[in-house]
């Protein structure tokens, strides 16, 4: 394990010192960012303040603005967090299609270093990098807040979020692997980011709850990793910010406001248990990973002959 760690060692220095390439991985959670602050923010309160309005009889509308914008913060946060572990796996394995292209990988692989350290030493660089990013992420998001009056997860939440941004990042960096194994290309790679780091905001039910999108549409979400993931950080974020911002309402509502919003998945009726989504998440993973390791078998054994 010593040179795998050696390996991990060089590529997240080389991350780090890449500022193209961190500024590129942040790029997605900014558009996140500004959207939530220039437009959807707003649209998702407004919506809040009107549902409690509507099944919670006569309230007080500027306390229940007040507790929406704290929830829908608490929710933007779980997606920034899904966004960074998704395309900070990304950008740090795009050091492995460089390492192809300039076929540092083929003087790796005449070393007596196994393809196996050698895969395992830039998975494992791309899920530290990913939590260093998340991580840096949570702690700045969770201080604007506390700076602003609001509360945040206490200790046992947080130590649940280390163990979501440990399961996310690590099999986000297994999905990952999978095109960096097919792709050769520094361009091809940065083109292929392009278009991901697009669409995790809507796969994830960031950019738009997912409850808002086409029918079918939401439904081939749920059979996708992101919105689980997603999913498992919100209900840790969004747990007593619900509670308060909801406090009378008939449990149904809520209920229906949380599959709305994507932090809880109806799958065949009731809700995604949080076990059959980290197994879910697994799954994919696994598949993604043995799916890379047959092809590059297969690509070896071609490179025999």
């Amino acid at each position: 394990m010593r040179t795998t760690g050696q390996l991990v060692k060089r590529n997240f220095l080389i991350f780090i010192r890449d500022k193209g390439a961190v500024a590129f991985s942040l790029l997605s959670m900014g558009i996140v960012i500004l959207l939530m602050t220039l437009f959807l923010g707003n649209i998702n309160v407004e919506e809040i303040t009107e549902l409690l309005a509507r099944y919670g009889g006569s309230r007080d509308r500027a306390l229940d603005e007040a507790n929406a914008r704290q929830l829908i913060k608490m929710w933007t946060i779980a997606g920034l967090l899904i966004v960074n572990s998704v395309m900070v796996t990304m950008t740090s394995l795009g050091l492995m299609v460089q390492d192809s292209e300039r076929h540092r990988l083929e003087s790796f692989r005449v070393t007596p270093v196994s393809g196996f350290k050698i895969s395992l030493g830039y998975i494992l660089s791309a899920m530290i990098n990913a939590m260093v990013i998340c991580i840096l992420t949570l702690l700045l998001a969770e201080g604007g807040i506390v700076l602003g009056g609001g509360k945040i997860p206490g200790v046992a939440a947080h130590i649940r979020l280390l163990g979501l941004l440990f399961l996310n990042t690590f099999v986000f960096a297994l999905m990952m692997y999978l095109p960096a194994v097919f792709i050769k290309s520094g361009s091809a790679w940065s083109g292929l980011g392009t278009v991901i780091g697009t669409l995790v905001g809507f796969l994830g039910g960031i950019y738009l709850p997912v409850g808002s999108l086409p029918e079918k549409v939401g439904e081939v979400l749920k059979y996708l990793p992101f919105l689980h993931g997603a999913s498992l950080f919100r209900v840790i974020f969004t747990d007593g910010a619900l509670e308060t911002a909801f406090e009378g309402l008939d449990l149904r509502v809520v209920e229906e406001y949380k599959e709305y919003m994507g932090i809880t998945v109806q799958m065949n009726h009731s809700a995604a248990e949080p076990g059959m989504q980290i197994l879910f998440l697994l799954g994919c993973g696994s598949i993604a990973l043995i799916t890379a390791v047959m092809v590059l078998k297969y690509r070896n054994g071609t490179d025999r002959k």
